[in-house]
This record gives structure tokens, C-alpha cells and sequence, in this order.
């Protein structure tokens, strides 16, 4: 249905595009992958005509219907609904209709449905565009990094709804799980073409690291014989007995061609530097409750959470729910209206946060930025630091104001990088960030070795990193104690249900309404207070259990050494020292005995209670 043939696309002296071809059948999805600044956007303008080429062509059938997902914000009507309705034919209440489920799956609101496009937030206003393309259901579907501006309820409808799709599709995104959830096929832009196979992204990847491995030892082979010919040819030149074999020689080595060595791209690399901490809780957090100004209706209510001095927890809900905010209250950036955050002396907070860009300095540079966030480093790590956020060589010197979104992001990491902490506050610190560099950022939260508190709507960080969760459903915000696929299963996301089919030719209004039954929905939010209180009920046990351990550890350690010490004195008839460590020794016994008597109260108190919300919710399951 589409064909690309022998497209080039030079700006300047640069090749970004020589020879790239590739085609689409009917039905068929295409994820594109590359690094950042390796064309793919330019290669969707290209198909849409917005960009022209240099040499090749685009070509797709007679009326044939090209949407493309556009950032550019135009709105000419007064309210979303009219909006989003008033380009599409039919039954104006069919289309109506349509909308409002679309939107709906987007994360409108009724009462957004009726405002003025232009009163709403930039990424809402991206959200209405992306319904409109939906709703004008185009034979051939060009989405670039739609999930940008979606919260995670939100992704998951569309993931949805584009695995129904039965036009064509080509999505860019650096969520590799969603483009391989909704896709059929994986491409890359790759060394100036397009590379495409059908299946996941992990078979296209791995397909091209054998094609470079054996492209490199073919390389190496050739290099081989090119040099023992030419050692060989230098060697007995000036030979007239061998003049007949010498010439042989030349002719065969000017027909081995020489192949390139291939170069790496650039992408992130770095460790986040870890400041030892001795306690076990770095941040506690006592009955938090945050309000705006004179808002009745509190962001955040009542949560008790224990940060462990190891734990690995993801903050995820809606857009809008406090996600963002419960990350500045925990910094200092904000002050809870009732409850506190407590944080030990030895916490070394390192924090991240999108909105944090508008403190860089616009008229320093990229060195002086890293150099800001601690004076302390020499110049040469300085700069070390600017390469693994790949600003190599020169970039260090480049000034803020000149900088991308994207570029702004790997500086307020590089500050990050700077100082050593053992808490990782990161708020969505993947936005702006390629494939890769995502993967970088994920392998290095893994690596940490502190605990790191991460706000994400990217679901494959969410299952490699996140052993606990701050939940924001409902109405506050909840510990579940588990990974996302247990929460997912248990849990789950209230509103998730039906969706609506796409690109039905026979009847759009088959399509049912998103959104459970009034019956699951009173499930899930039976399901979603009760694991809230038992995250209430089990945290002060789990956390008594741990001093528990923790003294009665020290007891063993001290109690150990304290009679290799008696056996010492006793040898050398140490009276004095003999009464002293039979006294401490009787004491620390004592303490022993009132820690381990603690721990299994508390130990048998868990697993009862354990056991009885895992049968509430195993009835609720069952309703």
C-alpha cells in the first residue's frame, strides 16, 4: 500500500537518508526505531509531502488517505467535543458519540468535553489532535511519539485500540513495549536506510547484531590478506624471479575491496555515583496530606510510606492525580498541609524533574552546569560527565540557551551524575530520551545501589525496576507492596474495559462505550481500599520485623566477640575484665530474648493478617 523507493535527504553536507527504501502491505503495522536526530521524523514528513526529497519517491494508491499526528496546535471551534467532531461525515450523533469514547480513552473528562480547547494544557491539546486522527480513520497512520503526552490509563487504551486497527500504521516511540504490543513489524532507521522485519523489536535488533558481527569479522579477514599480500609484494618487488607472482599478487589485492569500519552511535552510558548510607530508612513519610491554596479536596491523604534504604518503588496514575507533587514534598520543594516527611541525616537526595529545566542557567554552559552541582570535581571528570550524557568534546562548551528539550534533560541528569546520593528521586526522566538511552537509564537504575522513587507512565521500566508502588487511583493515592503485573492482576486500573473497535467499515455505532460495568467498577474500588488498608495494617509490622532483625543482628555480632574477649580474660585470669563481660553478656542475653520474643509477635501477627486480606480479596475476586 505505501512504497518508499531509493529516497535521499541531504541537509547540508550531512547524508541522513542515501537509497532508503522499504513498503508496506495491507494491514500492517510498523514500529520505526533510531536514535535521536537519525531522520525518522523527517522520513513521516516525507511521506506526507510536508518534506521533499532529494532523489527517490513515495508512492501509494489512488485515494489513498495519509494521517499524520500533528504538533502543531489550531483550533477553531469553542469547545473539545466540537472540536473533535467537526471535520467527520455521517450521523452527527454517531460521530458524537465516537468522540466522546475516544476522548474519553484519552483522559477526558465530561466537563473537559465542554471547555475551550485553548484554556486546556499543552498535552491535552496534543490528546485532542491525536482524536481527531483517530476519528478520521485514514487508510495509512503516522504517529510520532504519541505516547509523550499520555499518562499511563491512558497509553494502555490506546495500545488498545491500535492493536485493533485494520489500516496501516507507523509509530515512533521510545516505549519499546508499547510499539511492540501494537505492531506487527519492527524497522530502524540504520546506516543511512531503512531495516525491517516482521515480528518484535528484539528479533530486529538481534537480526542486526549478527549482520554487524559478521560484517566486522569479514572486515578483519579482508584486512588480513590485504596485509600479508601487500607485506608480500613489498617484499619481493625488486626481485625479477619473482616479478610474475608479485604482479599476480597486485592484481588480486586491487580486487579485494576494502569494507569500512563500522562506528558506534552515540548513546548514554554512565552509573549513578552512590553515597553510603548506614541507617535503614532513608524518608518516612507520616499521614501526608497536600492541598493547594484553598482547594477542599486534597491531592494527597493520609499516606503513611517507609522508604527502604534499597527499594526500588514507581509512582504511577493518572496525569494530574499529585504524582509530581508527592515527588516536590519528598525534595523540600513543597510543605505537606498536615503529616510530615521525615528524612535521616545521612540522606543524600539526588532529584529530577522536567519542570526543574527553567533552573538552568540559559547564558552557562553545559561544563559549568555539571560544575555547579559540585565544585569539587576536576575538570577532566567534569568533562567525563558531559560525554557519557553525549555532549562529547566541544558540546561541553555549547550554552544552555542553545539546547533542545531532550539536551536540557541529559544536563540536569549530568547534574544528577555530579554528586553522590543514595535516594534517586526521578520524575519521568524518560521523556526526550531515545530507545536507547532509555535502556541506558533503566540499566543504571538497576545498578544503583541505593533506593531510587521513580514517576513513569513507561510500563517495561515499570516491570524491570519497580518492586513496590505508589498508587494514584481512586480517591488518594495507596502503597501496594509488589510489582506492576501483580498489581495489574489484582488490582488493576479503574475505568479499563471495552474498547471501542477501530476502523469498523460496516457500523461505527457498534462500537461499545469504554469504561467497566457499575459492578466491576464498585469491585475495583473495593479491591483498591482494601489493598490500601492492608499496606496500612502490614507497614508498621514489616517495619517493627526489620529494627527487629537489625538489633538482634548487632546482639549476635557483639555477643560473638564479647566471648572470643571472655575467653581471652579467662586465659589470662583477667578478673575485673572476666565480671565485666559475664555482666554485659547476661544484659545483651536479656535484650536478645525481648527482640526475638518481638519478632515472632509480630511475625505471627503479619502472616495472620496477610492471610486474611489475601482471602478478602480472593472473595472479591470471585464476585
Amino acid at each position: 500500500m505505501l512504497q518508499v523507493k531509493n529516497v535521499q535527504k541531504l541537509f547540508g553536507s550531512r547524508t541522513l537518508f542515501d537509497s532508503a527504501s522499504m513498503s508496506m502491505i495491507q494491514g500492517e503495522r510498523l514500529s520505526l526505531f533510531g536514535r535521536n536526530g537519525s531522520g525518522k521524523s523527517t522520513l513521516l514528513k516525507i511521506i506526507t509531502g510536508e518534506e521533499s526529497c532529494d532523489n527517490g519517491e513515495v508512492a501509494t494508491p489512488k485515494g489513498y488517505r495519509v494521517g499524520y499526528l500533528r504538533q502543531h496546535l489550531e483550533f477553531r471551534h469553542s469547545t473539545v467535543i466540537e472540536e473533535a467532531c467537526h471535520s467527520e461525515p455521517g450521523d452527527p450523533t454517531v460521530e458524537q458519540y465516537r468522540a466522546e469514547i475516544i476522548l474519553s480513552g484519552l483522559g477526558f473528562s465530561l466537563v473537559d468535553l465542554s471547555v475551550a480547547p485553548a484554556t486546556l494544557s499543552g498535552g491535552f491539546q496534543i490528546r485532542i489532535n491525536l482524536a481527531k486522527l483517530l476519528l478520521s480513520e485514514p487508510n495509512l497512520m503516522l504517529l510520532d511519539e504519541p505516547t509523550n503526552y499520555l499518562d499511563i490509563v491512558s497509553m494502555r487504551w490506546l495500545e488498545r485500540f491500535l492493536r485493533q486497527w485494520r489500516g496501516e500504521l507507523i509509530i515512533i516511540s521510545h516505549d519499546r513495549a508499547f510499539c511492540d504490543a501494537v505492531s506487527t513489524h519492527s524497522g530502524v532507521i540504520y546506516r543511512g536506510g531503512v531495516r525491517k522485519v516482521a515480528g518484535s523489536s528484539e528479533k530486529l535488533f538481534d537480526q542486526l547484531a549478527e549482520e554487524e558481527e559478521q560484517y566486522e569479522r569479514t572486515r578483519q579477514n579482508r584486512e588480513k590478506t590485504r596485509r600479508d599480500m601487500e607485506s608480500f609484494i613489498n617484499r619481493f618487488r625488486s626481485k625479477a624471479s619473482k616479478a610474475s607472482v608479485v604482479q599476480s599478487r597486485v592484481k588480486a589485492l586491487a580486487k579485494i575491496g576494502q569494507l569500512d569500519e563500522l562506528t558506534d552511535d552515540q548513546s548514554l552510558d554512565f552509573s549513578f555515583a552512590y553515597a553510603p548510607f548506614p541507617g535503614r530508612f532513608p524518608i518516612e513519610i507520616d499521614k501526608l496530606s497536600f492541598r493547594y491554596g484553598s482547594s477542599l479536596t486534597p491531592l494527597i491523604k493520609e499516606l503513611n510510606f517507609t522508604l527502604n534504604k534499597k527499594d526500588r518503588v514507581a509512582v504511577i496514575g493518572k496525569n494530574g492525580r499529585g504524582k509530581s507533587t508527592l515527588l516536590k514534598l519528598l525534595a523540600g520543594d513543597l510543605s505537606p498541609t498536615e503529616g510530615g516527611v521525615t528524612a535521616s541525616p545521612n540522606t543524600k537526595l539526588a532529584y529530577f524533574a522536567q519542570t526543574n529545566i527553567n533552573r538552568l542557567h540559559l547564558d552557562w554552559t553545559i561544563d559549568q552546569e555539571i560544575a555547579d552541582a559540585n565544585p569539587d570535581l576536576l575538570r577532566t571528570q567534569v568533562r567525563n560527565i558531559c560525554g557519557a550524557m553525549m555532549f562529547d568534546g566541544n558540546d561541553g562548551t555549547k550554552l544552555i540557551k542553545v539546547l533542545s528539550g531532550g539536551e536540557r534533560s541529559r544536563v540536569l541528569l549530568g547534574r544528577i551524575l555530579a554528586t553522590a546520593s543514595n535516594v534517586l528521586l526521578l520524575d519521568e526522566p524518560t521523556n526526550h530520551l531515545d530507545l536507547e538511552s532509555v535502556s541506558a537509564l533503566t540499566d543504571a537504575l538497576e545498578q544503583f545501589e541505593g533506593a531510587a522513587l521513580v514517576v513513569t507512565h513507561n510500563e517495561e521500566l515499570l516491570r524491570r525496576v519497580a518492586k513496590r508502588l505508589i498508587v494514584f487511583q481512586g480517591e488518594s493515592p495507596f502503597v501496594y507492596e509488589g510489582s506492576y503485573d501483580q498489581f495489574l492482576s489484582s488490582v488493576g486500573w479503574d475505568g479499563e474495559g471495552d474498547t471501542p473497535s477501530a476502523r469498523s467499515q460496516s457500523s461505527r455505532s457498534d462500537a461499545p462505550p469504554g469504561g467497566p460495568r457499575p459492578k466491576e467498577r464498585d469491585v475495583k474500588r473495593e479491591r483498591a481500599e482494601l489493598v490500601q488498608e492492608r499496606s496500612q495494617a502490614l507497614n508498621p509490622l514489616k517495619k517493627q520485623i526489620s529494627r527487629a532483625e537489625e538489633r538482634i543482628a548487632d546482639l549476635e555480632r557483639t555477643t560473638e566477640q564479647k566471648l572470643v574477649d571472655l575467653a581471652v580474660a579467662s586465659t589470662e585470669a583477667d578478673g575485673p575484665t572476666i565480671v565485666r563481660l559475664s555482666q554485659e553478656l547476661e544484659h545483651e542475653k536479656r535484650e536478645l530474648d525481648s527482640q526475638m520474643e518481638i519478632w515472632e509477635r509480630a511475625s505471627e501477627e503479619l502472616a495472620r493478617l496477610e492471610g486474611d486480606y489475601e482471602k478478602q480479596l480472593e472473595d472479591l475476586g470471585a464476585k
